[in-house]
């Protein structure tokens, strides 16, 4: 498929399916896979408890990021939340907290109210889509690909998305940006030339992001850490359902 006018539309007809797929899914399957994920994120990524990680209020049935926000703030870390200025521009991110100011931008979603813009060195990004090269399909305003775009070096970019979201290709353009990692309630997924691949335990995709993280900001330092959230402790409170540690 290389016509742009075929593709745009191929992609609305697939975001209609894979929407309409995750509206479907029970409550309580949606907060398993939530969990899981939620446990798979904090366990694997302990070093976005010391930075500055971009997430989103949750829409039309997405993964909740906000358990492992939480988890992440405790450690230390400053969550932001993105800003739409305008169509077809870059977005900015606000930095959130619980109880902060807010007022209803694009989708009715919250943005905060006079907060300072941060640069997040890690984002948590929602698909509606994902395929077996790391591209995501989108909602279609190409907010995410514009701002990434331009943020020199480029952040942590980590995908979370249940396994029903996964497609063979988006049929990926020069504008789209594959991303790094690739979270479901089944697995962590990394990035690699041959495609999306297990990353493994934990403690590997611990690894893999501090190196990855150390070659994008040298000079912050960015090391793995020497003990992983699964065997610290770290996970305890599953998202509004009580224990999930194990």
């Amino acid at each position: 498929m290389d016509n742009a006018d075929d593709i745009r539309q191929w992609r609305k007809a697939q975001r209609s399916g894979l929407l309409a797929r995750r509206a479907a899914v029970p409550r309580v399957q949606h907060q398993a896979w939530t969990a899981a994920i939620t446990e798979k994120l904090v366990a694997g990524f302990p070093l976005l408890g010391q930075m500055t990680v971009s997430f989103y209020w949750p829409f039309q049935g997405e993964f909740d990021p906000r358990f492992a926000i939480r988890r992440f703030r405790e450690g230390g870390a400053i969550a932001a939340l993105p800003l739409v200025i305008e169509k077809r521009a870059p977005m900015q991110f606000r930095e959130w907290w619980p109880g902060v100011a807010t007022s209803k931008g694009v989708f009715d979603l919250p943005v905060p109210e006079g907060t300072r813009t941060v640069v997040p060195q890690a984002l948590l990004i929602p698909p509606v889509g994902f395929d077996a090269r790391g591209y995501r399909l989108g909602y279609g305003g190409g907010y995410f690909d514009r701002t990434l775009a331009t943020m020199i070096p480029q952040p942590l970019k980590i995908c979370v998305a249940f396994e029903l979201s996964r497609m063979e290709t988006i049929h990926p353009q020069p504008y789209d940006i594959a991303l790094d990692f690739i979270v479901t309630e089944r697995c962590v997924y990394r990035n690699t030339p041959a495609g999306l691949e297990e990353a493994g335990s934990a403690g590997r995709v611990a690894e893999l992001a501090a190196t990855l993280l150390a070659s994008r900001h040298p000079a912050a330092g960015f090391a793995s850490p020497p003990c992983y959230g699964h065997e610290s402790g770290y996970w305890q409170d599953g998202p509004g359902t009580g224990k999930t540690g194990d």
